[in-house]
């Protein structure tokens, strides 16, 4: 898969069949729609492009909304690479480029820039500058600029609506097995291993403290999680705590990950971490003893559990 920053940087040998939208999570809703960009782009001897945008439209457009998404630009990146797709192209969503108008968008964008010959897009894809074209306009563009409109129908945009509000409840809600059923993978946080307090060390659970620079991903609900990372190529399970840690008096949401196993430096390494299930609730210890004692309980959880579901 070729990487493209912005429209303006493509490049193909060939016309192009396009699909536009946001696919954050690349849950399975949204794998329907790319094998069937996939499957035409090599039915008809075209390359398969994704246009996406960053920052995502409400971002820009309605900075108050505080959208959070299920995965950052890098990540969607990296699980787009699995799909089979030929071309990503990462439009920067600018207050400018929305005040392009549909005609525009499609001549100099999807036509000149894009090379499509085919474009497969939602049956309530509006487009356009104050969103004000539809499938319909794209049709007569189509009829234009010579290229073929395919409609995702109704079932399929409801289906990947759904998902994506489900995931996105599951995760605030903590259920990731639920998210994860939808996803098709495991839920991840991804950033860099920053020094901590140093608390973790001194209760015999020395803990990787995640920074996750992108404020805009969504961060599960505040527990003690199951997880699993590949760290220079081995794979690791262990726990994630995400919360204040209140039985310390700690105030700031930290995300913290102790790994069975591993006898490393981590500090400045850049991780990404699955999480599996959730153990608990964050909770207000009566004591660090009490504190303790509970971690002791998620490691046994935790090891059952990954013997029961993984070949370590």
């Amino acid at each position: 898969m070729e990487i493209h920053k912005g429209a303006s940087a493509f490049k193909s040998d060939k016309p192009t069949v396009v699909t536009i939208g946001t696919f954050d999570g690349v849950h399975a809703g949204h794998q329907k729609i790319i094998k069937r960009l996939v499957d035409s782009a090599r039915a008809n001897n075209l390359e398969s492009v994704i246009l996406t945008f960053f920052p995502h439209p409400r971002m820009v457009l309605q900075k108050e909304s505080g959208i959070k998404l299920i995965n950052t630009i890098e990540e969607r990146t990296d699980i787009l690479e699995q799909s089979g797709i030929d071309h990503l192209v990462i439009h920067p969503f600018t207050m400018q480029f929305s005040r392009l108008t549909a005609r525009e968008f499609v001549k100099e964008i999807l036509v000149e820039k894009l090379r499509a010959k085919k474009v497969i897009i939602g049956y309530d894809h509006r487009f356009g500058r104050n969103r004000t074209a539809n499938i319909n306009d794209l049709k007569k563009f189509g009829e234009e600029f010579d290229f073929e409109v395919e409609e995702i129908t109704r079932q399929d945009i409801e289906e990947v609506a759904v998902s994506s509000t489900k995931i996105r409840t599951a995760l605030e809600e903590g259920r990731v097995e639920k998210a994860n059923n939808y996803l098709r993978h495991p839920f991840s946080l991804k950033g860099e291993v920053v020094k901590g307090r140093g608390l973790g060390k001194e209760f015999n659970y020395p803990t990787a403290n995640i920074n996750i620079a992108e404020d805009y991903k969504l961060i599960p609900k505040n527990g003690v999680y199951v997880v699993r990372s590949v760290i220079e190529g081995e794979t690791y399970f262990g726990m994630m705590s995400i919360g204040t840690n209140p039985t310390v008096g700690g105030t700031s949401r930290t995300i913290e990950s102790f790994f069975f196993k591993l006898d490393k430096d981590l500090y400045g390494k850049r991780l990404k971490i699955g999480l599996l299930i959730r153990i608990r609730d964050e909770k207000k210890f009566n004591s660090v003893e009490e504190l303790k004692l509970a971690m002791k309980q998620d490691e046994a959880f935790s090891k059952q559990y990954i013997k029961d579901n993984y070949v370590e």
